[in-house]
């Protein structure tokens, strides 16, 4: 692989995810991806210990390159293959399977906020995230709802929003990790409007032309006129839609949410404005659980993420596919071939 085709291939940073979770033995799936590593350079920001460990237990390879963690800021530009940067944040032999440990929490959230810095500073072209457990991270006192907020955060974005993309459906939501209860009165306008116009502007660079976008209710039927919820539908959603088609988008709504998805909507519409966490991932993990690829639109770097959690019931158990992973990684690949960030510049993913 260490070849001048490599040398011209995009540089992707997968974080490994829970060391008690499925990440490891997904991301040593990765790594010794052939056909990955013709399209770009994988590199595991994480634990070489944990994944030597895996390794042993499941009989998976782990032959390529390990370097430490304190030699990436000065060494990192000579990294030309699938590689391991290794932080060394928890004994391995310490590290229980399956089982929330705030020094795990930690160790994710130190490889997600190291490869953000290193895709601040171009040190790769991209970032993809292997799953973090919110438990284990809030544990170690890091009281974020998930990925997406740090990238915010972390990026200092103005606008962001969390994206699926398949080829069976793409979703935007409004709002994410939050309760039921709370969704209403974090919904306005602008939030709405905003969304919108992040997935607009992805859809049409990712497809080339210009999109066919549906929003939906919040409420049972769209509100039905008033007669359900708050009128959010009435007074909050449609406002948002009128306002986007008033700037030119080929746009929809609100919709019924138990209709929107029906074969025919879907075959006429290229992404989704959902309202709610599980009105999007419902219907998403029901038509593309191994192929839906997360992503955080409105972000300087492109950050791509797969769309299931640490399944910690089968941790360390070698059951769990990395398909979604390789998605994932392929994703961040073509986007930051089609659209190189530099340090600084903004990036529609």
């Amino acid at each position: 692989m260490l070849d001048a085709m490599t040398n011209s291939l995009p540089r992707i940073a997968v974080t490994m995810g829970d060391p008690a979770g499925v990440g490891p033995e997904i991301c040593l799936r990765l790594l010794a991806n052939a056909d990955l590593a013709r399209e770009c350079v994988p590199i595991v920001f994480g634990d070489a210990g944990v994944l030597r460990r895996v390794a042993e237990k499941l009989g998976l390879p782990l032959t390529c390159p390990v370097m430490a963690r304190a030699k990436w800021p000065t060494h990192h530009h000579m990294v030309r293959m699938p590689s391991v940067v290794d932080f060394q944040c928890v004994d391995a032999v310490t590290v229980t399977p399956g089982q929330v440990d705030p020094r795990c929490g930690d160790a994710a959230f130190r490889y997600v906020t190291a490869s953000i810095e290193a895709g601040l500073k171009s040190e790769v072209a991209a970032i993809t995230t292997a799953p973090l457990n919110k438990e284990a991270l809030h544990a170690a006192g890091h009281k974020y709802p998930g990925h997406t907020e740090i990238f915010a955060e972390r990026m200092r974005a103005e606008r962001s929003c969390m994206t699926f993309f398949s080829d069976e459906l793409t979703c935007s939501l409004v709002t994410v990790h939050i309760g039921y209860h709370e969704v209403s009165a974090a919904l306005t306008i602008r939030r709405i409007l905003d969304v919108i116009e992040l997935t607009a502007d992805a859809v049409r660079r990712r497809r080339g032309r210009e999109p066919r976008l549906a929003v939906l209710g919040l409420n049972p039927h769209a509100g039905e006129h008033g007669l359900f919820g708050r009128g959010e539908e009435e007074r909050i959603i449609a406002p948002a839609v009128e306002a986007a088609r008033a700037a030119g988008l080929t746009i929809t709504g609100p919709l019924p949410p138990d209709t929107a998805f029906l074969p025919a909507r879907r075959r006429e519409t290229d992404a989704f404005i959902c309202m709610y966490h599980d009105q999007a991932l419902i219907p998403l993990k029901a038509l593309a659980f191994d192929s839906a690829v997360n992503t955080t639109l409105g972000l300087p770097v492109v950050r791509t993420s797969v769309d299931h959690g640490t399944a910690f019931d089968i941790a360390w158990h070698g059951k769990a596919s990395a398909e979604n992973l390789f998605a994932a990684v392929r994703l961040a690949a073509k986007l930051a071939g089609q659209y190189p960030c530099a340090s600084g510049a903004t990036q529609f993913l």
